[in-house]
């Protein structure tokens, strides 16, 4: 609701929403809610959670990968069948509610999102040791899209793909970059895995603005997300793709 209010056109979005900490009723009046005081400008990202340190102190527990994807399929299609219930209150803006993003990777989650998203967010990460993520290959995210792609069906130019943005280092000497972080003492990849990483973007704004390009093509991802940290560095990169 801050960045709504501090902006006139933009939509905001939920990226993402851990499913365990809502009760779907509840979400679907925030969700209607905001909706109606954004005026229509809201998206909605749910993902199943994983992880641990997120829950425990507050005394949510953290049960098995399994049933957290059993949690978010609930949390999906409730929020969805209340989102079009006339006799929802409030009712929301947009038709049906706002758009609904779900991210993962499991095949479960996919074939979920495959079924009920507007938008279906791709990490790039797996699950790691330590400091670092496992990033996925091009190769490995192939397969991610391939199964998503074949869940769609007739809904498939209907979906938008997103792709969540781990690190954005804007350099002229990507290969220096990529061999000083592999020499890290936690790092697990070599500087041809790190520059590879769809989930890494390293090099000048012009080769990330390529790469980007070159993603749409390969995945069709049309939906980029960076972290906070590296928006200003990201900035020019948009003016490009632009």
């Amino acid at each position: 609701m801050a960045a709504a209010e501090a902006t006139e056109r933009i939509r905001v979005s939920t990226f993402v929403l851990n499913a365990a900490f809502h009760n779907p009723v509840l979400l679907a009046r925030e969700v209607a809610g905001t909706d109606l005081l954004t005026d229509g400008r809201l998206e909605v990202g749910l993902a199943a959670g994983s992880i641990r340190e997120g829950t425990g102190s507050d005394g949510v527990p953290f049960p098995s990968a399994g049933e957290r994807v059993s949690q978010l399929e609930r949390t999906v299609k409730e929020l969805r069948g209340l989102m079009v219930n006339p006799d929802h209150s409030p009712q929301p803006v947009q038709p049906g509610g706002p758009p609904l993003l779900v991210a993962g990777n499991g095949d479960r989650v996919l074939r979920l999102a495959a079924e009920h998203a507007d938008i279906i967010g791709f990490t790039g990460i797996f699950a790691g040791r330590g400091e670092f993520p496992q990033l996925a290959s091009p190769e490995e995210l192939d397969d991610r899209v391939a199964l998503v792609r074949g869940q769609l069906g007739a809904r498939a130019a209907e979906v938008e793909l997103n792709l969540l943005v781990q690190q954005v280092i804007v350099t002229d000497d990507p290969r220096g970059t990529a061999e000083e972080w592999a020499r890290h003492p936690l790092a697990h990849f070599t500087p041809e895995q790190l520059l590879a990483a769809p989930a890494w973007l390293i090099g000048t704004e012009r080769e990330i603005a390529d790469r980007l390009t070159e993603y749409r093509e390969r995945f069709g991802f049309s939906y980029i997300v960076v972290l906070e940290p590296w928006l200003e560095k990201f900035a020019p990169v948009v003016e490009l793709l632009k």
